[in-house]
């Protein structure tokens, strides 16, 4: 066994692969970047190397430097975590040169695998079901548009060395590819070093589905069973599950057995996945097809590890030291059912706008990952477990992936964990960017998701006009009320016995105005009960003056006139002039608070009308300026591109909301620009 490895990764992941290393009694390596000097997994690390500058392109992506990092340390292994060089064959094979060893496949099979075109040439040699379309190279946006027309729409174009969700467009229509087909080929080249596009035909209500492949270097390999990643945005990953409330045992083996055996055809070992695509018109569950290969451990793999208790990083480094797999394929179970949401920094109340900026809170509902050993340390601390690699105080960058945290539940079945999700969501304390907290749990709510009705056009179909919080029920709004009324009280209570106006006693019982959003309520508090207009609502709570998070039991009365537990809340506070923003269950609510006598004041309030910035284009988010389509003096048509900007390694398009003429244009290609610059004026 080694007994020093190197992380060539930093985040979460790195911090992931510290932590098994630590447990299995192996020395860590970390390498960082000038932006991530202070970063968790380099304090983690028992030592750690400085790169380079911010840039990926400089630091992270640079294999001389993780080179020198090895030999300057003595580790002789290097974990790639995923991203980065972890599917670089260049890179596997520096490190054998120098006599490294690379915790993932060989050589042979990155390459083969790593090459979207040759691996659909490959998978269907060995005889695994391959999606319609075109495998070879594709010369220019016109030699596109004549394949495109071929296959038939919508067809999917994506970048051969692409990979979470980068370098892919889908189009239905002959300008959905003149538009898209040049930005797939730049992500590629910025993201993958490698501009080659393929185009195949886009499966109707598609599920994704992937197969977790785990082999050694002495001929075993086995399936860990599926993991459901449907729930997408612009076709990156949001929600992961295992199992899949889809697939049946039969279709479990016959998918696992063709991934077996593509694996076996190129001699694979180490974790991997195959990733298929589904036809959720198809109910037999027969029409699965091959997507592509990642030959490297993948972001959802925790949920695999909580359903089997096999931990892959630990399985990684024994297979790359060359021990056999303890376990065979008749081992592999399904205990529970595990559920993973992927927290990012971007806004979902403005349309999922890349956020970058400093953590002025984080608080996740659990400490990051546990390592006690066993399969209750894979699934977290009562089912709940935190990958993160931030800290508060410390910075989103706008040079990485834009990932805060990996939020994983467990539970004996799908509804426990997706309960457990909303909950511990509820918990998660972030501020100082925007981030996707609320959607997700929005997500966890949903009756369609709580069906198992999945496609991968779930987010475009069930928030078509974007999202503004989850719907709340006059339950909850009641709930909301009673708590800000006991939490005035509280307050009330505090003030005055600073002010000296008051003993241990507490103030005297009064009523308040609370407005929730626009609807006004009553709330009186006796000693022993909070009415809400006049109906009695049963809540414990604790809460002293200056807390941000609140815990909240509702209670219902039986026929023996026994409380018992109904309901429980997790809500957020954040203070304002008047009152409370609370946020809980996915929505964000602005509660007013005033004394009763004085609470209509608000309804001759002078309503401030925002200024009208329809002309301007603006930057939604700090990003590079990688292309103008239009120049000053030309007529432009609602939806018609005007620029595009890159965010956080995707290129977004922005475009025109409604018609006119080039004013003046502000900005040129190239420019970095920070949210809420003006690129350009219609008259």
């Amino acid at each position: 066994m080694f007994s020093k490895i190197l992380i060539a990764n930093r985040g979460e992941i790195a911090c992931r692969v510290i932590k098994t290393a630590r447990r299995m009694g192996i020395a860590t390596v970390a390498v960082y970047s000038d932006a991530d000097a202070r970063a968790p997994f380099v304090r983690m690390a028992d030592e750690a190397v400085h790169i380079g500058s911010a840039p990926a392109g400089e630091s992270y992506l640079v294999a001389d430097k993780i080179i020198a990092a090895c030999k300057q340390t003595g580790a002789e292994a290097v974990h790639p975590g995923y991203g980065f060089l972890s599917e670089r064959t260049s890179f596997a094979e520096a490190l054998a040169k120098e006599g490294i060893a690379f915790i993932g496949p060989p050589m042979n099979a990155i390459a083969a695998m790593g090459d979207k075109i040759e691996s659909k040439k490959l998978a269907k040699e060995a005889g695994v079901n391959v999606v319609p379309g075109f495998v070879g190279e594709i010369e220019d946006t016109e030699h596109a548009v004549r394949i495109s027309n071929e296959i038939g729409y919508p067809v999917m174009m994506k970048a051969s060395a692409g990979g979470g969700g980068k370098g892919m467009r889908l189009a239905y229509t002959e300008t959905d590819v003149r538009e898209g087909f040049e930005s797939v080929k730049r992500e590629g080249l910025n993201s993958f070093g490698d501009d080659r596009v393929f185009i195949e035909k886009f499966i109707l209500n598609p599920r994704h589905i992937e197969i977790q492949i785990l082999g050694d270097q002495h001929g075993n390999i086995l399936y860990l069973n599926e993991r459901e990643c449907s729930i997408q945005r612009r076709h990156q990953k949001v929600v992961e599950e295992a199992p899949s409330p889809f697939v049946t045992p039969q279709m479990r083996k016959a998918m696992g057995e063709q991934c077996v055996a593509l694996a076996r055809a190129v001699g694979y070992y180490s974790a991997g996945t195959v990733e298929l695509i589904v036809s959720g018109a198809d109910p037999t569950g027969e029409s699965f097809y091959f997507l592509e290969m990642n030959t490297r451990l993948q972001v959802e793999h925790p949920v695999t590890e909580a359903i089997t208790g096999i931990d892959l990083v630990e399985q990684m480094i024994r297979v790359a030291a060359g021990e056999k797999l303890a376990f065979t394929q008749a081992d592999i179970g399904i205990d529970g059912w595990a559920i993973e949401n992927r927290v990012y920094a971007e806004d979902p109340y403005r349309g999922f706008l890349p956020s970058t900026g400093r953590l002025t809170r984080y608080q996740p509902p659990v400490e990051g990952w546990t390592d006690d050993g066993d399969a209750n340390g894979r699934r977290g601390v009562d089912g709940v477990r935190v990958d993160d690699g931030v800290y508060e105080g410390g910075e989103v960058s706008m040079f990485y992936d834009p990932m805060i945290a990996k939020l994983v539940t467990w539970g004996a079945t799908r509804d426990e964990a997706a309960d457990l999700q909303v909950a511990a969501l509820d918990a998660f304390e972030i501020e100082g960017l925007g981030h996707n907290v609320d959607f997700l749990s929005a997500i966890m709510q949903h009756p369609r998701f709580r069906s198992g009705e999945l496609t991968t056009g779930f987010i475009a179909e069930e928030y078509p006009e974007g999202f503004q919080g989850a719907e709340t029920d006059t339950r909850t709004v009641g709930v909301l009320a009673a708590v800000a009324g006991a939490i005035a009280t509280a307050d009330a209570d505090r003030a005055r016995r600073i002010d000296g106006q008051l003993g241990d006693e507490r103030a005297a019982p009064g009523d308040w105005s609370v407005r929730v959003g626009k609807e006004d309520h009553v709330v009186a508090l006796e000693e022993d009960a909070i009415t809400v207009d006049g109906h009695p609502v049963a809540i414990a709570m604790e809460y002293t003056p200056g807390d941000r998070f609140v815990s909240v039991e509702l209670y219902e009365t039986n026929d023996d006139d026994e409380a018992e537990p109904l309901e429980t809340y997790g809500i957020q506070l954040s203070p304002n002039r008047t009152g409370y923003r609370m946020t809980t269950r996915g929505a964000k609510h602005d509660v007013r608070i005033l004394p009763a006598h004085v609470g209509g004041y608000a309804q001759h309030m002078i309503e401030k009308v925002p200024p009208d910035l329809s002309k301007f284009l603006i930057c939604p988010m700090p990003g590079l300026l990688v292309a103008l389509h239009v120049s000053e003096g030309e007529e432009v048509q609602p939806g018609q591109p005007l620029a595009t900007v890159e965010a956080m390694k995707m290129e977004n398009i922005l475009r025109a909301e409604k018609s006119g003429t080039v004013k003046t244009i502000n900005a040129a290609q190239g420019d970095s620009l920070a949210v809420d610059e003006v690129i350009l004026e219609l008259e």
